[in-house]
């Protein structure tokens, strides 16, 4: 097997936790998908290609991601998140750099009695891409295909800045569109399980709580 940085496992180890079939999913909603984690070896990971940039940048990722997906399954995938894993806290001095990212994608595929449902889960480092492919499904996500997202990672990083919202200790950020009672567009998420701030990825607008599940007003 080909030895890949701790790093880069740990990217790709978190984001094959996040995923199973939708009998046993219990994740809770709110939680980002990308948690730093450590581990001396994986064998489902596998080389893709390099990245030429020491520097990552989200929107390149996904549009390199999803070309890579319509070029090896065609049409029928369906892209549920992007993961980010900063270089710094959210609560400590941070310019929003970028030390790993990972995007989310299912496929199904037809078969005589019934389809094969997996997920691929690729990683990035400023030096390499893997990719995972595991059987299951993604859930607790709409898929984001044919959404409009005009709010990039930077703006949304600086709009969260903007505001006077406690920031978690936290290096994370999903941009993910979650289920639940009210639509809502797109979302970045900054923060983990206690603490966010939620960023409309298409008007911009910021919030405390999940927009998929609005607090009634007092």
């Amino acid at each position: 097997m080909k030895k890949i940085s701790l790093f880069l496992m740990g990217l790709i180890l978190c984001m094959g936790m996040m995923f199973t079939s939708c009998e046993s999913c219990n994740r809770e909603i709110n939680e980002p998908a990308v948690e730093e984690t450590a581990m001396d070896s994986i064998d489902s990971v596998n080389y893709v290609y390099m990245i030429d940039s020491a520097e990552l940048n989200l929107e390149n990722a996904i549009a390199m991601d999803r070309e890579y997906m319509f070029l090896n399954y065609g049409g029928n995938y369906r892209w549920y998140e992007s993961c980010v894993l900063l270089k710094n806290y959210l609560d400590e001095e941070n310019d929003g750099s970028i030390a790993g990212i990972s995007n989310v994608f299912q496929v199904v595929n037809e078969v005589e009695n019934g389809a094969d449902v997996f997920v691929v889960l690729i990683a990035h480092t400023p030096d390499t891409t893997a990719y995972d492919v595991r059987n299951g499904f993604w859930v607790e996500d709409y898929p984001m295909n044919d959404d409009t997202i005009t709010i990039t990672y930077a703006q949304a990083f600086e709009l969260m800045n903007q505001v006077n919202y406690p920031k978690a200790h936290s290096r994370n950020c999903v941009l993910r569109k979650p289920l639940g009672p009210q639509d809502c567009n797109p979302q970045y998420i900054f923060g983990n399980v206690d603490s966010q701030v939620w960023v409309d990825a298409t008007t911009g607008e910021i919030r405390e709580s999940n927009p998929a599940f609005p607090v009634e007003a007092e």
